[in-house]
């Protein structure tokens, strides 16, 4: 059967790009309002209380995790053995977290000086078990670019937690309401799997051995990445309380909104993209350097946005009580710039098959972190971890640039920083704008902080325009997002995107 023509692959990937930004976007849309919801009902302590929780189970699910997911979406021939085998190992995972955290329970309370995680934790662990229940067929909406059907899925599970948590919440008013609406949620998005997919698994392990040489350097992989993410929570929560430990995990989460919003689904999709186009080098290298600078473009100005507004969006979204996170948020969010600019590196090596590289990568950042904190920092404040984890993200740009230049050898650091000059520069541009902006602001929290997003979107917005037109209009992000907000305008069919995304 002849394949698709690559006009079509091209408009299939646009169209499911934009389904999944939209599906995250609804996704964080109703997260943001459970948690506005959630700040006003509860206290820090309770989210402390959940953070704790959530960083156990989430330590011992990640060490079993063998990535089953990315094995079926690397093989584009997986078979129902292959899918059958994958959801055994998934159940035989959550049945290990499920035990593992029951034992360990007590242990937890200890280390967090908060005996109130241990019923928390034996109650909570059972929503592993009821996620690797959902069907495994439903990879392949992702897998298939069958976006629509992901988006589906995704909402029916949000919805549903979110309704059962303002109820509990309101019902409760402590953190066991985030603990049974979870777990209601994800019962639902069970349901839910099985009715959108015909496919039903049964227990086998005919092909552990093809998933295994995949899944075991994603294994190591998984464990670095959730290390990485979690270790700065987790000596947060041991060197302090519960309602630090609250705070601190709560401005981890907003700080990263703005960058994520936009890397998750896009990442979502180009996984998959980059995949297809692993035999082709300059179509992969063309890909990835767009992906890059749309990230860049978007996600830069995204989150040093949030820095310079830190406390008036505190103030106005959390409360008075909350103001405490500001210079959290405002360190995190800076983090969050570095990993835009490398998001896609790990995808890329990923679909290249050089899990190793991508498992290097996290461990660095992983074993320098680790390092400093647990040697050389004597009962480390909450603030200071922050500041660690900001340098140690920018040390692990570093190899993974070098690592992705010695796999892709027609990528060259001088193609890597033409994606992201013009949104740095323009992002300074806009930091000057709202420190100008910020006394002529109405002392209104809501007025000034609306003020202040607005005068600095249009300053960054002017700047990188100024900028991309001073050197030629070259080809890259901006004038991928020019031709389509033009399209749009004109009501007309969107501009084919070509090789650029062709995959």
């Amino acid at each position: 059967m002849p394949s698709a023509p690559a006009s079509t692959k091209s408009v299939s990937v646009i169209k499911g790009a934009f389904i999944y930004v939209m599906m995250r976007w609804m996704d964080r849309l109703v997260g943001l309002a459970s948690t506005l919801i959630l700040a006003r009902w509860l206290v820090p302590a309770d989210f402390g209380i959940i953070a704790m929780t959530s960083l156990v189970i989430g330590i011992a699910d990640v060490l079993l995790d063998l990535g089953v997911n990315v094995a079926l979406i690397q093989n584009r021939a997986a078979t129902q053995a292959h899918y059958n085998t994958a959801w055994t190992l998934r159940m035989m995972q959550a049945c290990g977290t499920v035990l593992i955290v029951t034992l360990a329970a007590p242990y937890a309370g200890e280390y967090f000086h908060d005996p109130r995680i241990v019923p928390v934790l034996r109650i909570a662990c059972l929503g592993a078990l009821l996620a690797a229940m959902e069907n495994i067929g439903v990879i392949t909406f992702q897998k298939e670019f069958r976006a629509d059907r992901d988006f589906l899925l995704t909402f029916i599970k949000r919805i549903s937690g979110f309704t059962a948590t303002v109820i509990l919440a309101w019902i409760f008013r402590s953190y066991w309401a985030l603990v049974f609406a979870t777990l209601f949620g994800r019962a639902v998005g069970v349901v839910a799997s099985y009715c959108m997919h015909p496919m039903r698994a049964r227990l086998s392990l005919e092909k552990f051995g093809e998933i295994f040489g995949v899944s075991q350097w994603m294994l190591i992989n998984s464990i670095g990445n959730y290390i990485n993410n979690n270790l700065h929570r987790t000596l947060v929560g041991r060197s302090t309380d519960a309602t630090v430990m609250g705070g601190y995990t709560l401005s981890d989460e907003i700080s990263s909104m703005p960058s994520t919003e936009v890397l998750a689904p896009l990442n979502r999709i180009l996984f998959p993209t980059f995949v297809r186009a692993r035999n082709n080098p300059e179509e992969l290298k063309r890909n990835f350097l767009l992906a890059q600078g749309l990230q860049s473009l978007i996600a830069i100005p995204a989150s040093l946005g949030l820095a310079l507004v830190a406390h008036e969006a505190v103030l106005v979204l959390l409360g008075e009580k909350w103001l405490m996170v500001v210079p959290f948020v405002q360190i995190l969010a800076l983090t969050n710039i570095i990993q835009a600019i490398s998001t896609s590196t790990g995808y890329v090596l990923l679909s290249l098959g050089k899990n190793r590289n991508a498992t290097a990568t996290t461990w660095t950042q992983v074993s320098l972190f680790a390092a400093i904190a647990l040697l050389f920092m004597q009962h480390p404040q909450a603030l200071d971890l922050a500041r660690l984890r900001l340098a140690c993200v920018a040390a692990g740009l570093l190899v993974a640039l070098v690592m992705l230049m010695r796999t892709m050898r027609n990528v060259s650091l001088l193609d890597m920083l033409r994606n992201v000059v013009r949104p740095l520069l323009a992002a300074m541009a806009m930091a000057g704008v709202i420190h100008v902006i910020a006394p002529i602001a109405p002392s209104a929290p809501a007025l000034r902080l609306v003020m202040m997003i607005v005068a600095g979107a249009v300053g960054y917005t002017l700047t990188v325009l100024v900028a991309w037109t001073l050197v030629g209009r070259p080809q890259g992000a901006e004038s991928y997002l020019v031709e389509k907000i033009a399209n749009v305008l004109k009501k007309r069919r969107p501009a084919k995107l070509g090789s650029a995304v062709d995959g």
